[in-house]
């Protein structure tokens, strides 16, 4: 079974940063995607960014583009999600999210850890 522990996340001022981190319990190379998600209150989970081929594609939600950075350590089973110039609305639980493809596709997610930018 695979696991996803998400860290990093907290109170944040409005224009500050953070950064997440999503640990794996196996190799992260073996996953033909990995991305981070978010869901705010009373909103439907949505995506944030991707990173495929083993981090050499990157992939970013219009809301966060220029903002976020995703970014990963293979050697570490890590993925990252740099938070810059927070706003209001990034407020939500941030998700991680592993994907692999066989002959089907099998979704994993982290529990997810909670940011809080405050204006």
């Amino acid at each position: 079974q695979v696991q996803l522990v998400e860290s990093g996340g907290g109170l944040v001022q409005a224009g500050g940063s953070l950064r997440l981190s999503c640990v794996a319990s196996e190799s992260i190379s073996s996953f033909n995607r990995m991305g981070w998600y978010r869901q705010a209150p009373g909103k439907q989970r949505e995506w944030v960014a991707a990173s495929v081929f083993s981090g050499a594609s990157t992939n970013y939600a219009d809301s966060v583009k220029g903002r976020f950075t995703i970014s990963r350590d293979n050697a570490k089973n890590t993925l990252y999600l740099q938070m810059n110039s927070l706003k209001s609305e990034d407020t939500a639980v941030y998700y991680c999210n592993a994907q692999r493809v066989t002959n089907r596709v099998s979704d994993y997610w982290g529990q997810g850890t909670q940011v809080t930018v405050s204006s």
